[in-house]
């Protein structure tokens, strides 16, 4: 059952690492846009986006081991009658 989930996780977490890297830049860069249209704004620094795409990765991490254990712990005989 490791295995499984550690194969499963390995692919979702390069999906979700992809998705990062194709959101944070435009991110950061319509946040400064929008920022700059005030009279008193902060700086957007590269450990916001770290941080949320740190937090990203360990949601669909616990989402995806839910889902596994869950999954594992179900008898699939039950399954089968149901289908």
């Amino acid at each position: 059952m490791i295995d499984i989930v550690g194969m499963l996780s390995q692919d979702f977490i390069k999906l979700v690492l992809v998705a990062a890297i194709i959101a944070l830049p435009i991110a950061w860069w319509t946040m400064n846009r929008w920022l700059a249209n005030f009279a008193y704004r902060i700086d957007v620094e590269w450990w916001m986006f770290a941080a949320a795409g740190l937090m990203a990765v360990i949601i669909a991490l616990v989402t995806l081991s839910w889902q596994a254990v869950r999954a594992a712990a179900a008898n699939p005989v039950d399954s089968l009658r149901d289908e």
